[in-house]
């Protein structure tokens, strides 16, 4: 099911093309090879080394009592605590990276042409995260983004673009996403490219900034309106950062990231070299438009 969506075989690919071989740059769902090769030993050695209870995190949101929940929780896992063999160690979150990006390409006999671009951004634990939002929601993050109004709204040169940011223990991505007609993907790809540069060379504007922090700010409180969003969102932040941030506390460091700081990581990010990867109704990597190809 997986590969009859392009933009799913998009995602992995472009992870390939800007991390290569490092761990990050291989699908989350193995390939039919790691698959077929797996045997029961191995599975049960992974399990039991990283599915360990000191690494356990229980999430409850709602109408509860805490010391109840507790007592059920304790009674539910009764002779499932032990801690059982040494846990495999925790990444450190060092960097790892020794390759640089490329360019990839899937052929696909598909009406759309599919690219997605992009450099390699902060892990989860750095402060410019922050900025790296706003900056993300003023680029390609709405229907009043830059590259909303400019390729859809203005030139209408494709269906959908957005840009997005994926975070990892050492490291991220910031990656822009266009499906437009094959026939158009040289334009759209310049104007993505031409977008990216003024955004690197000038930042954004003081009207942009508060506009995407008032987004990011509304998406955030509306998000969490029911008690799964609550709930997963607890969870995320004790495994990730072994604390909980309040909302309060969320929505004030947004409230404190400036229209320079998000200039100085626009500078800091959009300057390094880009990977992409294109799904599309090409056989070969030269068959690809001249702008794309100038991507890397």
């Amino acid at each position: 099911m997986r590969d009859d969506d392009p933009e799913d075989l998009l995602g992995d690919d472009f992870l390939t093309a800007l991390f290569g071989d490092h761990p990050v740059g291989r699908p989350v769902i193995g390939s039919v090879e790691s698959i077929e090769s797996m045997s029961r030993t191995q599975l049960h050695s992974f399990h039991v080394r990283r599915y360990t209870p000191p690494r356990m995190v229980v999430a409850v949101a709602g109408n509860v009592d805490h010391d109840e929940t507790v007592a059920l929780v304790r009674r539910s896992f009764k002779g499932h605590l032990t801690r059982g063999p040494k846990p495999a160690e925790r990444r450190e979150g060092r960097l790892r990276l020794r390759t640089v990006p490329e360019l990839t390409l899937r052929g696909r006999d598909s009406e759309q042409a599919h690219l997605c671009m992009g450099v390699r951004a902060f892990g989860r634990h750095e402060g410019h995260r922050w900025a790296l939002s706003v900056l993300n929601t003023a680029v390609g993050g709405g229907l009043s983004s830059r590259l909303f109004q400019e390729i859809r709204e203005s030139r209408g040169l494709a269906y959908s673009v957005y840009s997005s940011i994926d975070t990892f223990a050492d490291s991220g991505a910031f990656s822009v996403y266009a499906g437009c007609q094959p026939e158009n993907l040289g334009e759209v790809t310049t104007v993505i490219r031409e977008v990216l540069a003024n955004v690197a060379a000038n930042g954004i504007t003081d009207d942009e900034c508060a506009r995407a922090k008032g987004s990011i700010r509304g998406g955030l409180v509306l998000g969490l309106e029911d008690s799964g969003s609550r709930m997963h969102r607890i969870g995320r932040s004790e495994l990730n950062y072994g604390n909980h941030r309040s909302i309060s506390e969320t929505l004030a460091r947004i409230d404190e990231v400036t229209t320079e700081e998000v200039r100085e990581v626009a500078a800091m990010l959009l300057t390094r070299p880009f990977g992409a990867s294109v799904v599309g109704p090409y056989k070969r990597k030269r068959d690809l438009p001249a702008a794309v190809r100038g991507i890397v």
